[in-house]
């Protein structure tokens, strides 16, 4: 698949000299990413809300080192709450949990997600946890369980690309909470996840169907695939209880003020801060569309 050949290209190390050190580079990564800071994340939060639309606000990091930096990012997704709660932003935050520390400390993961959590509550908003390489997925769903289990304002992601999707559903499900499902954006061997386009996009609609037509939850329906989108369209007359789509910052603008306009909840996830490498490449290997941006910027296009 694409995905896998943009990926082994990307993670080269010229490939991030390329990317990380050029004009070309800062370009694309300005196109998807709000910018280095929280300040200029929450303008653009304010932006999107002024256009209809609400927020997720993810602080890039993932896999860190040493505990204390799962710490320092557990801070600065409270900051991140109370800012949301502070300017009255419609927005949540999204976090992975090997930058709370999961794969170094789990029960220290737990715990930060247990403050992100608590947090949340207190402002009136909600904590997404986003899926990782499959490597991660059980300890993810493991942590998701026992912090929603006890403060029940948490959400999580499931890839449709995984075989074992389905079933990791029949134990999120009756957690409640939102779920937003996407198609997966990390390479992963045949054995573990679906290799062709046409496979991973019957997954993701028997798997959309499974949620529109699940109560107790809220579907987040995370796609730029029209052929995704319009499926859950018709689902939706029949659904009384909230849902909403997700899409990515930077990514098909004008579709997702369509949406809005035809009165879908629209909430568009907005990454920030300085470690937006892997975040990029996994955006490159999505769609061809974005690698074609990123050749357009880098010959000055």
């Amino acid at each position: 698949m694409m995905r896998s050949a943009v990926l082994s290209v990307t993670n080269r190390r010229f490939a991030r000299r390329l990317v990380g050190g050029t004009r070309a580079g800062r370009a694309v990564a300005s196109r998807f990413v709000a910018g280095d800071t929280l300040a200029e994340a929450l303008a653009v939060a304010r932006q999107l809300n002024d256009r209809g639309m609400v927020v997720s606000l993810d602080h890039l990091g993932e896999h860190v080192g040493v505990i204390n930096e799962a710490d320092t990012a557990t801070a600065s997704y409270v900051e991140a709450i109370d800012a949301i709660e502070e300017t009255g932003i419609e927005a949540n935050i999204s976090v992975k949990l090997t930058q709370l520390g999961m794969g170094l400390d789990d029960e220290c993961a737990m715990r930060n997600l247990e403050t992100l959590a608590r947090a949340a509550a207190g402002a009136g908003t909600t904590v997404t946890v986003d899926m990782e390489e499959s490597t991660y997925t059980g300890p993810t769903i493991d942590i998701y369980e026992r912090v929603q289990r006890e403060h029940g304002n948490l959400g999580i992601a499931v890839q449709a690309y995984l075989h074992r999707t389905l079933a990791d559903l029949d134990r999120i499900l009756p957690l409640g909470g939102h779920i937003r499902l996407c198609k997966g954006a990390y390479a992963e061997p045949h054995a573990i996840a679906y290799q062709s386009a046409s496979d991973v996009d019957a997954s993701f609609d028997r798997l959309s169907s499974l949620l529109m037509h699940t109560a107790g939850v809220r579907p987040a329906i995370a796609s730029h695939d029209d052929d995704r989108l319009d499926p859950v369209i018709a689902m939706a007359t029949d659904r009384v209880e909230p849902w909403e789509f997700q899409m990515l910052y930077g990514v098909r603008r004008d579709r997702q003020a369509e949406l809005v306009a035809q009165g879908h909840t629209m909430r568009v996830y907005v990454p920030y801060g300085v470690a937006w490498y892997p975040y990029l490449t996994r955006r490159l290997a999505e769609r061809p569309a974005n690698v074609a941006f990123f050749a357009r910027a880098l010959v000055g296009g």
